[in-house]
């Protein structure tokens, strides 16, 4: 979709038009988050199964114990709360002679064979610590990619489908165990297990073919090869005027982060990211604590709850009579709320989603807990047939309801949201790093989260039933206080101009900030004249 040619406040132009080409290029490194999607939303039915459950708790059980429920569901986070750490430190370009992308394809192939043969809770729980090593590579790479290759204009959008990957993966896995819902062997389990293969394969054929970062090649002193990568990204010959400038505002940012971040070794490419006071909004210290404790808030939200607990949850109610069906309407209401952040993001802003946000998920929480508490969930009876029956059909359907409105402020706010912001907020020298251990935080949570809530709601454990809900309530409100005095205003700027703002503003007022100047004019670089520069930063090279 052609564009027009954009430019700074300043009245240079620093952006090409977009064109289908860029579109084409981000919607691509979105389908990893399909990959991402759909490893994580199928076990929600594969533990539903009875044949999957008999297999690991024998023939006489109707259902997973806690603690097997929890192991299974937790440890695909596991790995993943480490991996993009030690992965993305190495800033492997994403497809240099296709090595990565192999790598990728082959640790998801190993993983759905062992998955596939699985005859027992070992090779269940084994092949799941191999797979999220693959997604949590994937995770972490393809937003650090995204961030930096998509146009300033439409990067909160083309981050967003990311998200909308991913919630297409998860719809993917519920039509999947909805269709097998009947099965009654092994097949129950073997099919929507099997189905990852084709994304691993997908994506990893089609890493081949996408251009590098040109910001990675700055950051590694070779000039020329980040402009080719520029010109790649932005569909433009190598001597267009914008992709002149838009290089020499980046190689000048550069320039100025390296000014005040000393090139170090390994560690103390690490140690940068902890510099600078916690009160300084844009000292690293601060930048990040702000992408770890975002993508924390994400997962406190509860929503991995619904997805990967909703079936069995459901069931243990005794409320309601087909809980994959349910499950398929939460997923599809994750799918179909998605796209609009695709417009809300660019027309309202990040820091205005996050905080609305919050608030009507922490009012729909409340209300399933409230409901539930008193007329809903956690009343039920045993009828004559043996079977567990709800008292009051109506509240349990307003329940489902709040639950869907909830899923829908997620979908549409933090979903996407606390990916675009973790993807903005970093300089270049520490970007890398940032992205990385903010990932792996919300790895980390996501599998602290998995591993506690069977305990929570199981009911030979907890036994909580709606009351849970009162827990994820209690966080969202915790994040709505977050987002309202620690989020700042990313929209409309350049991922070198989200520096200065940080710099030169508090995140309650940075949505009125406007640059006044580039870092180009800053560094007294002009448009084509960038040799001197040019010839300072390939001479120092790398500042890992």
């Amino acid at each position: 979709m052609p564009g027009e040619g954009m430019t700074d406040s300043t009245g240079g132009a620093i952006e090409a038009p977009i064109t289908f080409k860029t579109y084409l290029m981000c919607a691509f490194a979105s389908f990893g988050g399909m990959f991402f999607g759909y490893d994580s939303g199928y076990i929600n039915g594969v533990t539903a199964s009875p044949v999957f459950i008999h297999l690991i708790e024998g023939p006489t059980v109707d259902a997973l114990s806690g603690p097997h429920s929890s192991l299974i569901v937790s440890i695909l986070s596991a790995v993943p709360s480490s991996a993009p750490s030690l992965l993305v430190t190495l800033r492997i370009p994403l497809v240099v002679n296709g090595l990565s992308s192999l790598a990728a394809q082959s640790t998801s192939s190993v993983c759905v064979i062992l998955q596939v043969a699985t005859n027992g809770l070992g090779l269940i729980v084994a092949s799941r610590l191999i797979a999220g090593l693959g997604v949590g590579f994937e995770s972490a790479i393809v937003i650090l990619y995204m961030s930096e290759i998509c146009p300033k204009k439409v990067r909160g959008a083309l981050v967003a489908g990311y998200q909308f990957c991913i919630t297409i993966g998860l719809l993917l896995a519920s039509c999947v165990a909805y269709g097998t819902e009947n099965v009654n062997n092994d097949s129950s389990y073997r099919i929507p297990i099997g189905l990852q293969f084709i994304f691993g394969v997908v994506l990893g054929v089609g890493l081949f073919f996408l251009p590098d970062s040109p910001r990675f090649f700055v950051k590694r002193g070779r000039i020329e090869q980040a402009r080719k990568a520029l010109a790649a990204v932005r569909d433009q010959p190598l001597d267009s005027e914008y992709v002149e400038a838009e290089l020499a505002e980046i190689i000048a940012n550069e320039e100025y982060e390296r000014s005040l971040i000393p090139t170090t070794g390994w560690i103390g490419g690490w140690m940068n990211c902890f510099t600078g006071s916690v009160f300084k909004s844009n000292s690293n210290l601060r930048k990040t604590i702000l992408g770890t404790s975002l993508q924390m808030m994400q997962q406190w939200t509860g929503i991995n709850f619904i997805f990967y607990f909703s079936t069995p949850f459901l069931q243990s109610t005794g409320a309601i009579s087909n809980t994959f069906l349910i499950s398929l309407i939460f997923t599809l209401v994750n799918v179909c709320s998605t796209p609009i952040s695709f417009y809300t993001v660019e027309k309202f802003g990040r820091r205005p989603l996050l905080i609305w946000g919050a608030l009507g998920m922490l009012i729909c929480e409340y209300m399933v807990g409230i409901i539930g508490d008193t007329v809903g969930f956690n009343h039920t009876y045993t009828n004559a047939a043996g079977d567990t029956v709800a008292r009051n059909i109506p509240a349990v359907n307003a329940q489902i309801a709040f639950i869907c409105i909830y899923i829908f402020f997620f979908a549409s706010t933090w979903g996407p949201g606390a990916w675009i912001v973790i993807g903005e907020v970093f300089p270049l020298p520490i970007r890398s790093r940032g992205v990385a251990l903010s990932t792996a935080s919300n790895w980390l949570w996501n599998c602290i989260i998995a591993v506690i809530t069977p305990y929570m709601v199981a009911t030979d454990k907890g036994d909580l039933k709606s009351n849970v809900f009162f827990i994820w309530g209690g966080l969202c409100t915790a994040a709505f206080v977050y987002a309202y005095f620690l989020v700042p205003e990313t929209k409309g700027l350049s991922l070198e101009q989200v520096d200065k703002m940080m710099e030169e503003t508090s995140p309650r007022t940075s949505a009125k900030w406007r640059p006044t100047t580039t870092f180009a004019q800053d560094m007294g670089m002009k448009e084509g004249g960038m040799k001197e520069i040019t010839e300072d930063v390939e001479s120092k090279g790398s500042i890992f």
